[in-house]
């Protein structure tokens, strides 16, 4: 038996990265999957799983695409189980050069879109009657410090501090919420960029950079029945390198 046999899936993000590797993670361990961008690139993500993967257009600031992509889980597949909020960006500034369109489109994506993803997980949960799992996409960033990423890591930090919100509000009625917060994980959009940022490698203890797929992983562990008595987690999933000192 798969890990998420019988159970309904939404990704956001899924065009790309994180969210396209989850989607793929889900589906072969059994689950019917929503698979959710705003690009386009949702489809080529279903189209490559194949059955039991619906792509639907959701642009995770507009909470009516948010609420549509929740009721395409349920008119599609009967129910909601687990929502993955992977949808983000990152954008590079100091904090004296930030300009508030660096500010409004981070904090939009990053934290107003897992608000809105948990919010609307949360109310589909509810009427569905089944309890769920919900896991946020965070970051090592959202945990501590680096240069020039102020205003990500403040978002990310908010995506940390939402979950465990979200987690005791909701755990008596069977609904579990965790986050899980990459390191360096080479992705299509983070791939150039960490090629010429050896340290990134180096100052990782594994060594190496990680794979979309593995923080895919953990979520699907995190939104199976395997992880019952889980909720309000931050897992960092990062070769260690949260644990160095800069």
């Amino acid at each position: 038996m798969a890990l998420l046999d019988g159970k309904v899936a939404v990704v956001t993000g899924a065009g790309s990265g994180m969210g396209r590797a989850s989607v793929q993670v889900f589906a072969r361990e059994g689950a019917k999957v929503v698979a959710a961008d705003v690009s386009g690139a949702q489809k080529d993500t279903a189209a490559e799983v194949g059955t039991g993967v619906l792509a639907v257009h959701c642009d995770v600031t507009r909470e009516s695409d948010v609420e549509a992509m929740m009721r395409a889980a349920v008119e599609e597949f009967g129910r909601l189980d687990a929502v993955c909020n992977v949808a983000g960006i990152g954008d590079a500034a100091k904090i004296a050069d930030v300009t508030m369109e660096q500010y409004d489109r981070v904090m939009d994506i990053d934290l107003r879109g897992v608000l809105l993803g948990t919010k609307h997980a949360i109310r589909t949960m509810l009427e569905c009657g089944n309890g769920g799992a919900i896991v946020n996409w965070s970051s090592i960033g959202g945990l501590n410090a680096s240069p020039a990423t102020g205003v990500y890591s403040a978002a990310k930090a908010g995506v940390v501090s939402l979950t465990k919100t979200a987690a005791i509000e909701y755990a008596a009625k069977g609904i579990r919420v965790n986050c899980v917060c990459p390191g360096y994980i080479r992705t299509e959009g983070m791939g150039a960029a960490l090629d010429h940022f050896p340290g990134a490698a180096d100052n990782t203890p594994m060594r190496r950079l990680g794979r979309a797929e593995e923080v895919a992983e953990v979520a699907a562990f995190l939104c199976s029945d395997r992880a019952s008595f889980v909720t309000a987690a931050v897992i960092p999933v990062d070769g260690g390198r949260v644990a160095v000192i800069p």
